[in-house]
């Protein structure tokens, strides 16, 4: 018989670095889950990604047991990271920090596609233009 899903929980945790600290001990542990099972089990899972930021989504089943799903880094921590930018811009109309080219845009888009909802690369290269352009950053 297959395990009753009791809650899923979703957390964003720089790769090969969950600890027991907050956030990702309260989020775990007002669900009854082996914190440092998850903690471990995800450092390994994710220890090729190093640097980035990895959202994972939890999957908490009655048993107290769990199960969880990574996905690529959110498209702005892709941006900033192509880009070689700290962080976008306040004002992004009228603040420019940082470029992207088009074969960086596809990268990313190639990156990101699992995740994104779009049918063919060249929506994917659209969606990420527009996050950038939010963030102030350029494509040449």
């Amino acid at each position: 018989m297959p395990k009753k899903l009791l809650t899923t929980i979703k957390l964003q945790i720089p790769a090969g670095q969950a600890n027991p600290a907050p956030p990702v001990g309260p989020a775990l542990g007002q669900h009854g889950l082996n914190i440092q099972e998850f903690c471990t089990k995800f450092n390994d899972a994710s220890k090729d990604k190093m640097g980035d930021i990895v959202p994972v989504e939890i999957s908490v089943y009655e048993d107290r047991s769990f199960d969880f799903i990574m996905k690529s880094p959110p498209a702005s921590e892709l941006i900033k990271k192509y880009a070689n930018i700290k962080k976008g811009a306040a004002n992004a109309l009228t603040e420019k920090v940082g470029t992207l080219t088009q074969d960086q845009v596809k990268e990313i888009a190639e990156v990101k596609m699992e995740d994104l909802n779009a049918n063919d690369i060249e929506a994917a290269k659209k969606i990420i233009a527009g996050t950038a352009k939010q963030m102030g950053v350029q494509i040449k």
